[in-house]
């Protein structure tokens, strides 16, 4: 495991700009999500029965990045793609 650095960053300094940009091209995040949500994040995504428990990651912007039904799996795309996974609770 690779030991990251820490940057403390002051709210008033930040623009809405550059804290959407934080963290891109290395950090993703895992979320769970509920099945019922699914089409709103993923719209190519097939149907999916109600009452699921899913994990998305998604990119340090937002972006969608895959969908499963694993937190590990969500995790070890993560690490396949060079991206430094966090939770969102």
């Amino acid at each position: 495991m690779s030991d990251m650095s820490t940057t403390t960053i002051e709210s008033s300094n930040v623009t809405p700009e550059a804290l959407a940009h934080l963290g891109e091209g290395h950090i993703a995040y895992v979320k769970q999500v509920r099945s019922e949500d699914v089409p709103d994040l993923f719209p190519q995504a097939p149907k999916i029965a109600p009452g699921l428990k899913l994990f998305a990651l998604h990119a340090a912007d937002g972006t969608p990045i895959m969908l499963t039904d694993s937190r590990e799996a969500a995790i070890a795309n993560a690490w396949s793609n060079e991206l430094q996974a966090v939770s969102v609770h």
